[in-house]
């Protein structure tokens, strides 16, 4: 009997495991690559104005999408999807790249990390308002600690040299709305849409509304430098159609709150990615809010330790809906 008792709970964990470090796996790799792009902008931002640059990462992000959608035969979204798909894609894919290019051309990129780094914070508070998520402990503790870091390393960013308008103050507190209005309107898309599908649609959508600057990418790409090119190109493959794909696909597995504090490790990544590629050596005071990113990174993803029980039958089933009702 005790055995028996036992036995559900043997069949289900392995399937739960494995699905949590996959998603985890996924959310690595979304991480890595919105890190890489730091590094990219900077190149490509020097011939490619906030627009251009936002439309030709937006357009070759769709195509590599649509062709791997057809490959894979996943046809349009559910009808119940489309209302987040169409926001996530105005807010996140189009207004969010927009601005965050244009802001980082009116105040120093230490400034611009700082007020960006709002976003996973309106992604809690917003999740908890509108998708009735909650705000454990260890959630608010690990984002209060990787903020103190993103600080930290906003601050060693500005340097002497930084610089600050109040329109490009401005732009980046829009950026970091618009980035958790996003994230909020994605995550109930993903319940009744794949990842790719949402991603897909969702970064077409950002085209779409991008193809105004068409007027200014076409005349900037014949005179911008193949280096320039090259950058806005991998923009749109790496980190917007396969880590936008990777994100949602993390995204559908957690809650918004939890995949919202990851990306606190972006700062972190960035600074020995500039370090390793660029040749720019970090501070001490760089080093120190790097690693609080990362320690708050892991403690908001960390869970409390629970005490295992045999999990009967019938409690088997009532979590099993339980589950699928938080999907």
């Amino acid at each position: 009997m005790w055995a028996e008792g036992w036995a559900p709970y043997r069949r289900a964990m392995p399937k739960t495991v494995s699905s949590a470090r996959l998603a985890l796996a996924a959310a690595g790799v979304t991480v890595v690559l919105w890190a890489s792009a730091f590094v990219s902008i900077r190149s490509a931002g020097a011939a490619y104005s906030p627009g251009a640059l936002a439309l030709g990462r937006l357009l070759a992000g769709a195509l590599v999408l649509v062709a791997v959608l057809l490959v894979r035969r996943e046809g349009l979204p559910p009808r119940a999807a489309w209302p987040g798909i169409l926001v996530s894609g105005l807010l996140w894919f189009g207004v969010y790249m927009v601005v965050l290019n244009w802001g980082e051309q009116e105040v120093d990129a230490g400034t611009a990390a700082m007020l960006v780094n709002i976003g996973p914070i309106l992604i809690a508070l917003l999740g908890a308002r509108f998708l009735g998520e909650k705000l454990p402990p260890r959630l608010l503790a690990g984002m209060a600690v990787s903020f103190a870091g993103a600080v930290a390393v906003g601050l060693s960013m500005s340097g002497e040299d930084g610089h600050a308008s109040v329109l490009g103050v401005a732009l980046c507190l829009l950026a970091a709305v618009a980035y958790a209005g996003g994230v909020v309107a994605q995550k109930p898309a993903l319940a009744h849409a794949s990842a790719l599908q949402v991603t897909t649609f969702g970064c077409s959508i950002g085209a779409v509304a991008c193809l105004p600057f068409a007027g200014q990418l076409v005349p900037e790409a014949a005179r911008a430098p193949l280096s320039a090119t090259a950058n806005m190109v991998y923009l749109g493959v790496f980190p917007t159609a396969l880590a936008f794909t990777t994100w949602a696909y993390a995204l559908a597995r957690t809650t918004a709150g939890r995949m919202g504090a990851t990306t606190y490790a972006v700062p972190a990544l960035v600074v020995l990615m500039a370090w390793a590629l660029l040749g720019e050596l970090p501070g001490a005071l760089t080093l120190v809010g790097g690693a609080l990113c990362l320690a708050g990174v892991a403690v908001s993803r960390s869970r409390p330790r629970t005490a295992v029980r045999p999990v009967s039958g019938a409690d088997t089933g009532l979590e099993e809906a339980a589950g699928e009702r938080r999907q």
